[in-house]
């Protein structure tokens, strides 16, 4: 029979063999045909991914090496070695400026499947998926995340039509697709894509909340996060329907034996292929949630609204695959946090209920080990657990298969990653001699250099690179595993890469000969690295050489463009050298890269500031002034400070508390007639800094047009016909928003904490528009009381302050001229000549002053008033 070569890629994708295909009277005959050539080069690409995936990712060790696998002439075979095969394909994996792990085990299998991944396919269709799933295993082998080639993903995008009739087909590529995503740090795209495959394979999931108990002495219920969710029927064989699937709950426990043996369908004796979920035993916390209501917890009318909490169904572990991926998400689209924490545990508790799949349950108990590890009660299971996992990958508890099968779903970490992450959990808990054994049997050199600094030996640290870069050092894992003595020409085991490293890490330690050691750095990598541009752009950042530094960042973020740190400093850079196009390229990456940066977003908002018409630039100073003053119209085009006003709305989301911020987004609200917007800024910034700076927290500027921006509504729609006036109504309405917001801010935020005479003035103006005459009247006067008339003592001595006074006391007399006699019971002559005569007793000492005669002329003035 002729050769299916659909069936067969399928079969590779999913990593199931059929009987059709595994059958001896019906297994396909490879026949001479022009997919063969192809067909094989991709078997043998994936069976490298696979090994390399094996020895270095789910264990257990290979019993292959490579020479024994690659084809070589007895002429090659004797000029080629295992260390010449390994040494070549690291220096040849790194990539983007970025050193490949140096010991990880047989990189020449992930560089084969690379090569032969890389070759044309013509009818293969599903070479276009190996390929992203290799680069995304590339990607864990790197030191920072990279860029992958653009056709990488644009490849794999017509796979989606041929597998949209097969919903589990389609859910794997959304899947895998958004987890590479979510690895370089695009978190939008790849929390669309995690919800697209959701969609996809019909997972029906909703976060919620039931009533329950969470620690053994609760006497009352009350709400617990939960997530309920349901895999569609498949009716493949991989749905679980036993009661003791059902019944696990939803909870972080262990698994029982009876258990574990319902989800596999086996024996009831323990099962081998799970792997070890230690319990808590914890005096205070249930194992798990303890729901005590079996009521639906969802939405009434869901399709959830029929699940008991505490006794869900299996999931799928493609699904469950899903679920831990939009955990991750949860971590990367939120603060870090106790309520992010929180949001996490029912997805990973929801998946360790129901362990299905060796790989898949390591993945859920490392996110909860990671989730614990800040949690007093929890921080011991949590290393315990990843000691735990670390110690099984080795074992053939679980068949490869098995291991195999979720691998491209999930973002499992490498073993080393693994061991390196219980290293630095041992650092945070104080554990420095345990974490550094590690990091030195990893050969992890940074974290090596850290910890000596941690601990004071600066000195020993810079020994223990120089002895690397000048061979004295032998990096341990390649000289005992492979029985070798140290030889001269042990320095030319260190590849571009991982040198150039080494000598930035070094002009980290010494400060003096920083600049050599980059140098050296850039030009041993043969201008590839992008660490060494990095460190080189930030030497000369910090000395103030900024046409230096923007040309070193520039070619920093030319090589790897991920890393949003470089970026900002390079338009941090421009800024000074007053490069606002460049400085708002910069800025621009850096909130692309990561839109929680509120520092980012406003330096992109000052740059919009300063941009001005084309070809033109606003001279320095501070930005959002400027855009208020009065020839800004002719400086900042509108749509520039339309610009910096959403920058700065977005940026305010994550940081709420920097006050500076709301007082750049309070000025260009103004400008932008937000002002209902300028109006929670202000509040923001009186709440913030009225403890420190008094009433110099208050803009007064802002706040005046604020008033009037009120009373002017007020007075429009107040004048004779106004009301009949459609246009004139639609502005009334507008402003009673805005006078609501100012009154607020008056009432609850600004007068509670803070004042002074404008303040007062402010206010006053703003109950004259209200009709609130005799309020109007106490805050002016309060205004005087306030102000120099009302502050000046006897035996003063300040002429220009005392003349000030004067301007005050006629002004006051004014406002109670105007405002007394339309306040019942209120004796305002009284008060005006008692507030003259005060003024004159206290002053007697300017009576030879010109203006000593206005305030002589303004008591006959309220006398004769009588």
């Amino acid at each position: 029979m002729g050769l299916d070569v659909p069936a067969l890629e399928k079969a590779l994708l999913v990593g199931k063999w059929g009987d059709a295909l595994t059958g001896s009277s019906d297994a396909p005959v490879v026949k001479i045909a022009k997919n063969v050539d192809e067909l094989l080069r991709l078997i043998c690409a994936v069976g490298c991914l696979h090994a390399f995936l094996q020895i270095n990712w789910t264990g257990p060790d290979l019993d292959i090496k490579p020479l024994e696998v690659l084809a070589l002439g007895p002429e090659i075979s004797q000029l080629i070695d295992e260390d010449l095969l390994h040494q070549k394909a690291v220096a040849e994996l790194a990539y983007g400026g970025e050193p490949a792990y140096h010991l990880a085990k047989y990189p020449i299998f992930l560089r084969l499947a690379h090569l032969l991944l890389d070759t044309p396919f013509q009818h293969v269709q599903s070479a276009p998926w190996w390929r992203l799933r290799a680069w995304r295993i590339h990607e864990q082998i790197l030191d920072e995340p990279v860029a992958v080639p653009a056709d990488v993903m644009a490849a794999v995008g017509p796979l989606l039509d041929s597998f949209a009739v097969e919903p589990d087909m389609a859910g794997r590529l959304l899947l895998e697709q958004g987890l590479l995503e979510h690895y370089v740090g695009h978190d939008k795209s790849a929390a669309d894509y995690f919800v697209r495959a959701a969609r996809a394979t019909q997972l029906e999931y909703e976060l919620t909340g039931a009533l329950g108990k969470r620690t053994k002495f609760q006497q009352h219920d009350i709400t617990q996060l939960v997530l309920l969710a349901e895999s569609r029927v498949r009716g493949d064989g991989s749905d679980s329907t036993s009661e003791s699937d059902k019944g696990n709950g939803d909870g972080d426990g262990s698994t029982s034996s009876q258990d574990t043996s319902a989800v596999t369908g086996g024996p009831s004796s323990p099962n081998p292929a799970i792997p070890e979920t230690l319990a808590l035993n914890d005096d205070t916390l249930l194992e798990r949630t303890a729901f005590t209501s079996s009521s639906a917890a969802g939405t009434p009318g869901t399709r959830l609204s029929h699940l008991d909490p505490g006794s869900q169904p299996a999931l799928h572990p493609l699904d469950q695959c899903i679920l831990l991926a939009l955990c991750l998400n949860v971590k990367n689209v939120s603060p870090a946090h106790g309520l992010t924490a929180e949001q996490m545990t029912p997805y990973i508790a929801r998946v360790i209920s129901h362990p299905r799949n060796w790989t898949v349950h390591t993945m859920a108990l490392l996110l909860r080990a990671r989730l614990e590890a800040n949690r007093t009660r929890t921080v011991e299971r949590s290393t315990l657990q990843l000691q735990a996992l670390i110690d099984q990958m080795p074992t053939a508890d679980s068949t490869l298969a098995e291991r195999l099968l979720y691998i491209h779903t999930l973002v499992l970490p490498s073993r080393w990653e693994m061991e390196r992450e219980l290293a630095l959990r041992f650092l945070s808990i104080g554990v420095v001699k345990s974490a550094l054994e590690i990091f030195e049997r990893l050969e992890l050199w940074e974290e090596v250099v850290k910890c000596w600094q941690s601990m004071e030996r600066r000195d020993t640290a810079i020994a223990i690179v120089r002895d690397l870069l000048e061979g004295r050092k032998a990096e341990a894992d390649t000289v005992i595993t492979r029985g070798k003595a140290l030889s001269d020409t042990r320095k030319q085991v260190l590849d571009a890469a991982r040198e150039a490293k080494l000598w930035c890490l070094l002009g980290d330690l010494e400060p003096e000969h920083a600049f050599e050691h980059y140098t050296r750095a850039w030009e041993t990598s043969k201008e590839s690295s992008g660490r060494a541009m990095r460190s080189l752009g930030g030497y000369y950042f910090a000395r103030g050489n900024y046409p230096d530094a923007i040309t070193c960042l520039r070619r920093a973020v030319s090589i790897n463009p991920l890393l949003s740190r470089s970026w900002f400093v390079l338009g941090c850079a421009c800024v000074r050298q007053e490069d606002w196009e460049g400085a708002r390229d910069a800025f621009v990456r850096c909130v692309t890269i990561d839109d929680e940066d509120g520092e980012s977003w406003n330096n992109l908002a000052s740059v919009y500031l300063r941009m001005g018409e084309a070809g033109k630039t606003v001279p320095a100073g501070n930005a959002a002034r400027e855009a208020a003053g009065e020839d800004s119209e002719k400086r900042i085009p509108f749509s520039n400070k339309l610009l910096a006003f959403r920058a700065l709305k977005q940026g305010l989301k994550y940081s709420y508390d920097n006050w500076r911020m709301w007082a750049n987004y309070m000025i260009v609200a103004m400008e932008v007639g937000e002002l209902s917007e300028a109006c929670r800024a202000l509040t923001r910034v009186v709440e913030e800094r009225a403890a420190k700076d008094g009433a110099a927290c208050v803009d007064e500027d802002v706040l005046d047009k604020l008033v009037d921006a009120v009373t002017r509504g007020s007075g429009e729609a107040s004048t004779v016909g106004g009301a009949n006036n459609p246009e004139v109504a639609a502005g009334a309405n507008a402003t009673t928003g805005i006078a609501r917001r100012v009154t607020d801010l008056f009432e609850r935020t600004i007068l509670p904490r803070v004042s002074s005479p404008r303040i007062f003035q402010a206010r006053a103006r703003l109950l004259t528009a209200q009709g609130r005459h005799e309020d109007a009247l106490n805050a002016y006067l309060d205004a005087y009381r306030a102000g120099p008339a009302g502050t000046m003592e006897r035996g003063e001595t300040d002429a220009e302050k005392w003349r000030e006074a004067v301007g005050d006391v006629e002004e006051i007399v004014d406002v109670l001229r105007n405002f007394g006699p339309r306040v019942e019971g209120f004796n305002w002559k009284l008060q005006a000549r008692s507030i003259v005569r005060t003024f004159t007793g206290r002053t007697k000492d300017f009576e030879d002053e010109p203006e000593w005669t206005r305030l002589t002329t303004l008591q006959e003035e309220i006398r004769k008033e009588d």
